[in-house]
């Protein structure tokens, strides 16, 4: 929210000022975490351009070292399973960013634990939909030359976490779609960056009665351009279908592409999939878990359209368990099926078998 006084705007929204970080981080620039007397700089290999890299090794006169996710530091020291920092003097902008996300990237001799305040420029890139790779650097003593930098306290990260939830109905109009007759699409702003997110009324849902509902999230790849990767292009199409066949539903188009990933890091991991890895450790070379999805807004978007309970369609149990927590009844699930094709076998394969997604093992066997 924008406060007005006599001198004019002032800007006091929590959101606000994480909002403006995300902005200067996704634009390589640097970003000032502060949390008591700590400083810490920090900027984003994944946008940040070699020059201004360097500028960053020179201010801080060499101290910055590299922040790690568990994911990560896995990946390159098995067994590890906390977040890491490596020294990064003397290393290149390229040498650096191999550390950070390449694939058979040399191990590094020296590593220690990441300081708290490292974690918190972690989830700052995954808001920024940046790899979470971070130069960072104590910018005590050296606050002068960083003084242009915006700058973030850690109490706006997490008194803007409640703005996850803040949507509101923006526009909602029908429209006919092929073998599904009139849709009504319901649009909804809000949340961080005040995304629009969309909601798919279809048919003639009963919401004084359970309703169908499937939550999907976004799939450029599959849902648009036909992928044999996934099948979250089957899964879309079917899903709308069987809620026409039951009278009526709710399809929740989320924008979480890449399990939240987004679409950058999405094609990154496809890169490191070709070269033999599942699409979960792909991810973890990236510095990610296997799902970084969030439903607050699913469970806001049910609540304004009236739902309370549901049947959903879903083959994730972590949906189920999101939309319970978050006070949704969850009547019912019902499977959501695509086809099972040679080339998404080992994808489904995986999300059974490590994400623990309930699918029918004789279909992923048939496609051997």
């Amino acid at each position: 929210m924008i406060k007005a006084d006599d001198e004019g705007f002032q800007f006091a929204s929590p959101a606000m000022h994480l909002e403006r970080a995300v902005a200067e981080l996704r634009f390589g620039r640097p970003v000032i975490l502060n949390e008591g007397t700590c400083r810490l700089a920090v900027l984003a290999l994944d946008s940040a351009a070699p020059s201004v890299y360097d500028q960053f090794a020179a201010a801080v006169e060499n101290t910055h070292t590299l922040y790690l996710t568990s994911h990560r530091a896995a990946r390159l020291w098995p067994g590890v399973c906390n977040d890491v920092s490596v020294p990064l003097e003397g290393l290149s902008f390229a040498e650096a960013s191999s550390l950070g996300y390449g694939l058979r990237a040399p191990t590094p001799t020296h590593r220690r634990e990441a300081h708290a305040l490292m974690a918190t420029s972690g989830e700052l890139a995954r808001l920024a939909l940046l790899l979470p790779a971070l130069v960072c650097a104590d910018v005590s003593g050296f606050e002068k030359r960083f003084a242009a930098c915006c700058g973030l306290e850690i109490s706006h990260l997490a008194a803007a976490n409640h703005v996850r939830q803040k949507f509101e109905t923006l526009v909602r109009t029908r429209v006919p779609l092929r073998d599904l007759e009139d849709a009504e699409f319901v649009v909804f702003r809000g949340g961080l960056a005040q995304k629009d997110q969309v909601a798919i009324v279809v048919g003639k849902p009963d919401f004084g009665a359970p309703v169908p509902v499937r939550i999907h999230s976004s799939c450029v790849t599959g849902d648009l351009c036909g992928s044999l990767k996934c099948d979250c292009g089957d899964q879309l199409r079917n899903a709308l279908a069987a809620m026409k066949a039951l009278g009526g539903g709710v399809l929740l188009y989320l924008d979480q592409e890449g399990r939240g990933t987004g679409i950058g890091a999405k094609m990154r991991a496809y890169g490191y999939q070709h070269q033999g890895l599942d699409t979960i450790d792909a991810d973890a070379e990236l510095g990610y878990g296997s799902d970084h999805r969030r439903y607050e807004a699913a469970i806001t978007m049910l609540h304004l359209l009236g739902v309370a309970t549901v049947i959903l369609f879903t083959n994730n149990p972590a949906k189920i368990s999101a939309l319970s927590d978050g006070g949704m009844e969850v009547l019912v699930r019902l499977p959501v099926t695509g086809e099972v094709t040679i080339e998404n076998a080992g994808y489904l394969k995986t999300k059974k078998a490590r994400a623990g997604h309930m699918l029918e093992a004789a279909a992923l066997l048939a496609a051997e």
